[in-house]
């Protein structure tokens, strides 16, 4: 069948309209979802550091780059089928070679790099602040990175999870993860 409207027969036979069955899926996606819920938490990210100095932001940005030791929720999963740029990026930790690692890193980086994947630190990031784990400037500093394409906090996040992987890290509870 070369392709169907909202209107013909939906083709996996229920005898239903396309729209009203399998063929037309409602609402965004969560790509746009995620994006939305970015846009939504940086203004109110953006008011909180209003006013900082530069000297005040730079103390706020290291903070935020040891944010993944914190709690494990702020580290990156990593998918179960390594890339060949994540599995260069874990050897490298692993070997604790730090030349190997920083040329890995941008590669192993675009691999991870998801609107889904910042919410999701967005949404940890967001639900520490709520319970008093992460000072509300350092949250949103950490807003505002996710959003605004910054690398910091997932560049951070995806080198603690490599580190956990291969048991170069512990997580943040304490444990050493043992390497497969």
């Amino acid at each position: 069948m070369a392709g169907y409207s909202r209107n013909d027969p939906c083709p996996c036979g229920s005898g239903r309209k396309a729209k009203r069955c399998c063929g037309v899926s409602r609402g965004p996606g969560a790509e746009e979802l995620a994006r939305a819920f970015l846009a939504a938490e940086a203004l109110p990210a953006a008011l909180e550091l209003a006013g900082l100095t530069k000297s005040e932001l730079r103390r706020l940005f290291d903070d935020l780059v040891e944010l993944p030791s914190l709690d494990l929720s702020l580290v990156l999963r990593l998918p179960d089928l390594l890339s060949p740029e994540l599995s260069r990026l874990l050897e490298a930790v692993e070997d604790d070679d730090h030349d190997a690692a920083e040329e890995a890193l941008p590669a192993a980086l675009a691999r991870v790099d998801t609107v889904e994947a910042r919410a999701a630190l967005s949404r940890a990031v967001l639900a520490l602040r709520d319970v008093g784990r992460v000072a509300p400037r350092v949250a949103a500093l950490a807003i505002i990175d996710l959003e605004g394409g910054g690398e910091a906090l997932l560049t951070a996040s995806l080198i603690q999870a490599a580190a956990i992987s291969v048991g170069a890290a512990r997580t943040p509870n304490g444990l050493v993860v043992a390497a497969a």
